[in-house]
């Protein structure tokens, strides 16, 4: 791959727009909107803040349990970059009010046959650096 394939502006475009549909989702708890944003496979993966999900039936499990209180957060520092055609990577932090943690949130995006999905996902959360 060349450095020109990375960032090109119209995939670029694509995958940040995909990656707002899932942060309007994710805050209002639109289940079967993330469930069509994740890779539907054994092989996908979401380490969360307190949990470890292998496979799209344990992700769901984990959507349907959740809470669907204090999802609303604000967003930091997000870097979208993409690889070629059909693979991204997402990252940001964020913020939860009421909340002193400072979240970290990792996506691997793939283009499908069914459009742009996350393979592969990773939540945290850290005390603020000093």
């Amino acid at each position: 791959m060349s450095h020109t394939d990375i960032n090109l502006p119209e995939v670029h475009a694509e995958v940040t727009a995909v990656f707002a549909r899932y942060e309007h989702a994710l805050v209002n708890n639109l289940v079967d909107e993330l469930d069509a944003l994740f890779w539907p496979s054994d092989h996908t993966v979401r380490y969360g803040a307190a949990e470890n999900l292998h496979g799209i039936a344990a992700i769901r499990a984990f959507r349907v349990a959740r809470p669907a209180v204090g999802l609303a957060r604000q967003l930091h520092d997000t870097v979208i970059t993409t690889f070629g055609r059909d693979m991204a990577t997402a990252m940001t932090t964020f913020r939860r009010e009421g909340s002193t943690k400072v979240g970290r949130q990792s996506q691997t995006w793939v283009r499908m046959p069914a459009g742009w999905q996350v393979v592969a996902a990773h939540v945290s959360l850290i005390d603020p650096p000093a």
